[in-house]
């Protein structure tokens, strides 16, 4: 069987140890059946949230050190991007439905980078055997030798650790081999007409992570250019070859319908058909240098914003409609129109770009508008590369970003 067939998250799941993959901000980004089974959690109460936060320290027990010895070993990991097995820790856990209950448990862990081609450390692989069967049965059976326990152990997270190794080579596959999609399935940047637009794609930091974000451009009739992003629900393969069907349907359409709103009616009847379609987000904007208009249309997108030659940013969200597939009977989506004058310049993006855990999107969006006031005046090339060095978190995000950028 060659590597390419093979199903690394099927096979993450199905490893008999529990594993974490964490970002360099302590944020758990996937997780496998085998740790859920054995904290008794739900995948959705751990992705997306701190480490700590999901799993505190006893405050009860004054010799509760877990935690700390954990956390110490992460930022060692972080500082050296080098592979840290830790001792026996006892870190009790609180059961499901029982907060402030915690039980005593015993585990062997042992922490992996997973370094990016700058060689930072871009993911943690978390990997934990639980043995508190074994630690109460030696202290029962040994009379407490404790020692001779951890020994064991410890030469026991060595072994598991060739496991670690084959999964960080797995998802690193995996990555590469999605991003080499995403790459010959997106359009590089070039002129339209005589305008060129200033493109960008930067994959999410987790091998797992990587999305389906897309971006499209297209010459029409007379001075015109049609202008697209889109973000597909999901990850990995499946969700980079939905990205590539629904990018390709909707440049079709746009050819041969009046406008955005008929062009996404389009795209979301055919998203009926596409499995991983539902609930695909996209917005399209066609700009008209001869009469300084330009229409828009989004499926439950973020707004296009319009840098205005003054430095105010106007956020078209005056024909915004549910996601793609959103809706079991077609209904005609809504197209509003917005005046430019020269030198103003329009930005379309997906969420990856402003989005962060736990915060608000109106902050999102403040720090974006905030961002192209502050570059007023800058060409689409450098406009663009600010906003991904003053916008993107500095250790990368952990969703796709796709930004296009056009000077009016």
């Amino acid at each position: 069987m060659s590597s390419a067939a093979i199903d690394y998250a099927a096979v993450f799941q199905a490893l008999p140890g529990g594993v974490l993959l964490l970002t360099p901000q302590l944020v758990i980004a996937e997780v496998n059946e085998a740790l859920l089974q054995r904290t008794g959690r739900e995948r959705h109460q751990l992705i997306g949230r701190c480490l700590f936060d999901v799993f505190p320290e006893n405050p009860d027990d004054p010799d509760a050190t877990g935690m700390r010895n954990l956390r110490a070993s992460l930022e060692r990991v972080l500082a050296t991007g080098r592979r840290d097995t830790m001792a026996l820790q006892r870190y009790d856990v609180e059961p499901p439905g029982r907060p402030g209950v915690f039980e005593e448990r015993y585990w062997s862990p042992v922490n992996a980078p997973v370094l990016g081609p700058d060689g930072q450390v871009q993911l943690i692989v978390h990997r934990v055997e639980e043995v508190t069967e074994i630690v109460r049965a030696g202290t029962r059976n040994h009379g407490g030798d404790r020692e001779r326990m951890e020994a064991d152990l410890f030469h026991r997270a060595q072994e598991l650790q060739e496991v670690n190794d084959w999964l960080r080579r797995s998802h690193d596959r995996e990555r590469e081999v999605v991003l080499a999609l995403q790459e010959a399935m997106l359009p590089a940047p070039r002129l339209v007409g005589h305008h060129r637009a200033a493109v960008r794609y930067r994959p999410a930091v987790g091998a797992l992570n990587v999305c389906g974000d897309w971006y499209d451009l297209a010459e029409l009739p007379g001075d015109r250019m049609a202008v697209a992003v889109g973000d597909v629900v999901g990850h990995g393969l499946d969700a980079a070859c939905v990205m590539g069907q629904l990018r390709s349907a909707l440049s079709a359409a746009t050819l041969v319908t009046r406008g955005p709103a008929q062009a996404l009616e389009v795209l979301g009847i055919y998203a009926r058909s596409v499995d991983g379609a539902e609930s695909t987000t996209a917005v399209q904007a066609i700009v008209d240098w001869t009469t300084h208009t330009l229409a828009y249309s989004s499926a439950g997108h973020l707004p296009p914003a319009l840098l205005h030659p003054d430095g105010r940013v106007e956020l078209l969200d005056q024909a915004t409609d549910p996601p793609l597939g959103a809706r079991p009977e077609h209904v005609a989506r809504p197209e509003a129109d917005v005046a430019f004058a020269d030198g103003a310049v329009l930005v379309l993006y997906t969420d990856g770009l402003i989005e962060r855990r736990h915060e608000d999107i109106d902050v999102g969006l403040a720090r974006l508008a905030a961002a192209l006031t502050r570059h007023l005046g800058a060409d689409a090339e450098t406009l663009a590369d600010a906003l991904l060095a003053e916008l993107l978190p500095p250790s990368g995000a952990t969703d796709d970003a796709a930004l296009v950028i056009i000077r009016l």
